[in-house]
């Protein structure tokens, strides 16, 4: 495993934003672990989240997009710590924008903020955690009725591994669905990988029962 991977993990962890225990998911499955990237809250933290992705864009797309677009709300701050990060990193400058929730009747009107689209843009979508794929069916109208643009893809900053709407994953059936490249900086494997059994500041998280119960989870709602 790389080890910007591992390192993200870690980061997860300490920002209290990969928890394990009891919890509800929104489509109502028990699950024994929860992503809550609203508890990234700080500067300095976003900074760093910035890095992670930009360093699983770079590895996934190269230089092969000139645009990233972040969903509203959370795909916001991810897309301008995403191209600060890739310039900062790779001197890979790229347009950013995202959608307003409602459309704007004054000024310069319309829906989008950031880089204006323009025919033969190539967009990569940056979100948080993508389960269902639901956020990406509606954000991809989006994009295509602004411009004549190619989605080159799809990153997410954790691929919870689950079904969709059949068997596959979530980011299975999307790249399916809208002939896209979809990637995570990490996946569900990487992170028991490196967790099981492994302290992070003097706390195992994924001890054996733990891992059982996620080995349980999956047998449930894994994808095939």
């Amino acid at each position: 495993m790389e080890t910007y991977k591992q390192q993200f993990i870690v980061f997860m962890v300490r920002c209290g934003v990969l928890t394990f225990g009891d919890f509800t998911t929104r489509s109502g499955r028990k699950t024994p672990f929860f992503i809550n990237t609203g508890n990234y809250r700080t500067g300095g933290q976003i900074g760093q989240l910035g890095e992670f992705y930009a360093q699983a864009a770079h590895a996934k797309f190269g230089t092969g997009f000139n645009v990233l677009f972040g969903p509203a709300y959370k795909g916001i701050p991810l897309a301008v710590t995403c191209a600060i990060s890739l310039q900062r990193l790779f001197g890979h400058d790229v347009g950013f924008c995202f959608n307003r929730k409602e459309a704007k009747d004054h000024g310069e009107g319309g829906t989008l903020v950031g880089h204006k689209l323009r025919d033969g843009d190539r967009v990569v979508i940056i979100e948080d955690v993508t389960t269902a794929g639901t956020s990406i069916r509606e954000t991809m109208p989006i994009l295509t009725g602004a411009a004549k643009v190619q989605v080159a893809g799809l990153i997410v900053s954790a691929d919870r591994m689950e079904r969709g709407i059949g068997a596959k994953s979530a980011l299975a059936e999307v790249s399916e669905s809208f002939g896209m490249a979809t990637t995570a900086i990490v996946t569900l494997d990487d992170i028991v990988t490196h967790l099981h059994n492994r302290a992070v500041d003097g706390v195992v998280r994924i001890d054996d029962a733990m891992k059982a119960s996620i080995d349980a989870y999956r047998t449930l709602w894994g994808a095939a």
